[in-house]
């Protein structure tokens, strides 16, 4: 078999040596129709290698109950870089990062109280080694050992960032060896001399991330790794958007200019991202730098490929340095899917949420609000309900603490919201002699996914006072929204209440689109029972990409929740372009 090996500074394959142009790819962020296609346009840019993650929490969602079809089809993507001549470099878990909900880690682990990850915890690597146990057998027939195109595999991801347990780290290495995973293995870490130092293993190849200043990064890696291939392994030539945050761009000839640069120094370089793709269904993630800052549904990432995989003036210009470097002619890319604008559709039928919770929702009792994860949850909302006795007067309703954002409603009426993020840290009720039902309805709007801050449990994680004093005796109706076939349009949403809204349409030829949401405020769209992901009128992004596998020419449903009430006109649009911001 062919064999990929570092001799001195340079990686061999099959006895001669190869420097890697990589790009990123997320199989689970692109739907599998289109992997080919993406994978063609790697390739036409010249690059002989794609680089992927694997999120735990997409291939295993349950405990003990796993995930690999459809989007999660790894073995297929796998097989179309295979055939298409690319090298691979797989990610695993069990901790990702990317701008991914938990940073790839299953949401269930957080029902344990004690739990602690990425450390020698032994209920922890316990976990992890259930997974694999399932996961590498996977990729045994793909290494580059057994004739396949993996060539490398990473133990953790910028673990330096994070922490330094060097127990859990040798774990991690030795759990790939034990399950035959007998190729390249190596860490990625910042060009510091703490992540660095807090990253890596003596023995463990070592690379390092970075967007600008390659010198000073190669340079800083050379401390730690005298000799072998200098190797970037995430180019940040893009970056990813918060809500309520100006869109991130980069110029492309600067992408380009310090691209070159690190070819000239002999450097491996992976681009991250090559195409960036969509934070589909729940699965954005955040971060946390004093505030909470959830990441958009939008995973465009102004890398070389949009979010709906067209070509870019910074694609271009990368494939210009690529065939320089080269010396080669480079394969015509394949054309850009095309793109239709549908028009307007009306939303016609309705479905209230609060007259929907027997048929979306299992009730559960509970003394006090206990978080999703204590209740099997781990995405979407929650719903917390409790009487309140007669007479109080005015009182202040808090939450100790709201995780992350939280409609209140008091009798049937809206009061008021609570967001993680906001000074205000009460909403006001006025309770008189009859009493009357309290409803706090929770979003999880996405979990840390990198930092000291991803113990991130949803919804309400200790308790309500009402003033003072915490409210007792409480119903909890978990709304994860995996399925809402269950749901009867025969009603109306009240006036600025959360509700559905459906309608049908039908296409002349199915095409790409995107949703663009004027006047709506906040929440969710499906399309044919898809989740596409979360709008929200703060911005940047203002559209939904709609990928054309998802429509059929006749009977195509779309569904929009939402948060805040119809606005004037139900309707949604279907346009040929993104809105990003």
């Amino acid at each position: 078999m062919p064999i990929f090996e570092i001799t001195g500074d340079q990686f061999i394959y099959d006895g001669k040596p190869v420097q890697l142009i990589s790009g990123a790819i997320h199989y689970f962020r692109v739907v599998p129709e289109y992997w080919e296609d993406r994978l063609l346009k790697l390739k036409a840019c010249g690059f002989n290698t794609v680089e992927t993650y694997v999120p735990w929490n997409l291939h295993e969602p349950k405990e003990g109950e796993f995930n690999f079809e459809g989007i999660a089809d790894i073995e297929k993507f796998i097989k179309i870089a295979q055939d298409l001549g690319l090298f691979v470099i797989v990610r695993p878990s069990p901790y990702i990062c990317a701008e991914w909900e938990f940073g790839g880690l299953p949401a269930w682990l957080l029902a344990d109280h004690n739990m602690r990850h990425r450390c020698a915890y032994p209920p922890f690597l316990e976990k992890v080694s259930n997974y694999y146990d399932v996961l590498l057998p996977k990729f045994k027939p793909f290494l580059c050992t057994q004739g396949g195109p993996i060539i490398a595999m990473q133990i953790e991801n910028e673990y330096g960032s994070y922490g330094n347990d060097k127990q859990y780290l040798s774990f991690l290495e030795k759990a790939m060896i034990e399950r035959g995973m007998d190729i390249l293995l190596f860490t990625s870490d910042g060009p510091t001399d703490m992540m660095l130092q807090g990253g890596t293993l003596p023995h463990i190849f070592k690379t390092a991330n970075f967007g600008s200043r390659p010198e000073e990064g190669f340079e800083k890696l050379r401390e730690y790794e005298s000799t072998g291939p200098l190797v970037c392994m995430e180019y940040w030539n893009g970056w990813f958007d918060h809500w309520g945050v100006e869109h991130h761009t980069r110029d492309p000839q600067d992408v380009a200019q310090v691209f070159e640069t690190m070819l000239k120094m002999n450097g491996s370089v992976n681009f991250y991202m090559f195409h960036g793709g969509t934070n589909f269904g729940f699965y954005n993630g955040a971060n946390f730098n004093g505030t909470y800052q959830p990441t958009v549904t939008s995973y465009d990432y102004d890398c070389l490929l949009s979010e709906s995989g067209d070509l870019t003036e910074k694609y271009f210009a990368v494939r210009e340095v690529v065939a320089k470097h080269t010396n080669k002619e480079l394969p015509t890319p394949p054309e850009n899917q095309k793109k239709k604008a549908y028009g307007k559709v009306q939303l016609t039928q309705e479905a209230d949420l609060f007259e929907s919770l027997f048929s979306l929702a299992t009730k559960v009792q509970s003394a006090c609000p206990i978080p999703m994860e204590q209740v099997g949850q781990e995405y979407g909302f929650i719903l917390y309900r409790t009487y309140v006795t007669g007479p109080k007067g005015q009182v202040a309703v808090k939450i100790q603490d709201v995780k992350d954002r939280a409609l209140i409603y008091y009798n049937g009426q809206y009061q008021g919201k609570l967001y993680r993020n906001d000074k205000d840290t009460e909403v006001l009720i006025n309770i008189d002699e009859a009493g009357g039902t309290l409803d706090i309805l929770v979003e999880n709007m996405g979990r840390i996914n990198y930092g000291a801050h991803m113990y991130d449990r949803k919804g309400i994680t200790e308790g309500v006072l009402l003033n003072y004093q915490f409210q007792f005796d409480w119903e909890i109706y978990p709304l994860p929204m995996i399925d809402l076939t269950s749901l009867s349009f025969d009603g109306a949403v009240k006036e600025g209440m959360p509700g559905f809204y459906k309608a049908s349409f039908d296409v002349d030829e199915t095409a790409d689109t995107f949703i663009k949401l004027e006047g709506w405020k906040k929440g969710i769209v499906w399309v044919n029972g898809f989740n596409l992901g979360r709008y929200w009128d703060i911005g940047p992004t203002q559209t939904l990409y709609v990928p054309g596998p998802l429509l059929k020419k006749q009977d195509n449903e779309v569904v929009v929740f939402e948060l805040h009430g119809k606005p004037e006109e139900a309707k949604i649009e279907f346009i040929d372009h993104p809105i990003l911001g």
